[in-house]
């Protein structure tokens, strides 16, 4: 791999980025969350530890949302018609983000509770 093809495929991946921010609204909530969520960590002064999991946590959210987003315009790509299979495959990867989303705001009461109270 030559480095501009190397440097190239970064490129693609930001403007994979900017086309989830653009047109996927569960995402920009999920941004606008994170940032409530740092400004929030920020004020609480987490520790080291507190904020890797933090970061882990928000990265992991959008990078599953982008991944469920990009799964359901492959099986739109793949057919018009509404396939039971397909049906299963959008609201298996939806069922994922739901999965991760709800641990996710488990581990941060987990992690900021008790800072609060």
């Amino acid at each position: 791999m030559t480095a501009r093809r190397f440097f190239r495929s970064f490129w693609f991946a930001a403007q994979g980025i900017g086309t989830a921010l653009k047109r996927e609204q569960n995402i920009r909530f999920h941004l606008i969350a994170a940032i409530i969520v740092v400004i929030a960590g920020w004020f609480t002064v987490l520790s080291y530890t507190e904020w890797l999991v933090v970061i882990l946590l928000i990265a992991g959210m959008i990078a599953l949302e982008m991944v469920n987003s990009a799964i359901e315009r492959v099986v739109d790509l793949v057919t018009a018609e509404l396939h039971p299979l397909a049906k299963q495959a959008k609201d298996m990867a939806a069922g994922a983000v739901l999965v991760f989303a709800a641990a996710s705001v488990i581990i941060g009461l987990i992690i900021f509770l008790p800072k609060w109270f």
